[in-house]
C-alpha cells in the first residue's frame, strides 16, 4: 500500500509538472492536487492496462525504431489520461502532439528522478 501510494504521489507531482511547463496543455479551471491525485490514478491505471497491449501490438516498430516509438506510447497515453479527466471535471486539454509529447516526456523524465529519491525499499 506504501508503494501505491508513493507511485501515486510521483504520478501527480510529474502530470503537474508537464502541465505547468509546457504551453499547449492547459489545466481545466478548478484543477487543484486533489484533480492531480485523481489524474494520476487514471495514469497509473493506464499504464498498467493498456500500455501492455499498446506495447504487443506495436513490438515491430519498437524493434525497428530501436525502441523510440515508445516515447510515442507516452504520447499517446499522457493525451489518453488528459481526455478522460475531463470527462470527470478534472484534467487537462492538449494542443496537438508536440505538446503533448513534450508533456509524456516530462512525465516519464519527473517519474523517473523521484523514484530514485523515494524508493520503497522494503522487500
Amino acid at each position: 500500500m506504501n508503494k501505491f501510494l508513493i507511485r501515486l504521489l510521483i504520478n501527480a507531482v510529474a502530470l503537474y509538472a508537464a502541465v505547468s511547463f509546457v504551453d499547449g496543455i492547459q489545466a481545466v479551471p478548478g484543477t487543484n492536487w486533489v484533480s492531480y491525485l485523481g489524474l494520476a490514478f487514471i495514469f497509473g491505471l493506464l499504464n498498467a492496462l493498456v500500455r501492455p497491449i499498446l506495447k504487443f501490438l506495436t513490438c515491430p516498430l519498437i524493434i525497428l525504431t530501436l525502441g523510440l516509438f515508445t516515447l510515442v506510447i507516452n504520447t499517446a497515453l499522457f493525451w489518453l489520461t488528459g481526455l478522460i479527466g475531463l470527462n470527470f471535471g478534472a484534467g487537462f486539454t492538449v494542443d496537438g502532439f508536440w505538446p503533448a509529447f513534450l508533456g509524456g516526456l516530462i512525465v516519464s523524465i519527473v517519474s523517473v528522478i523521484l523514484t530514485t529519491f523515494f524508493k520503497d525499499d522494503k522487500r
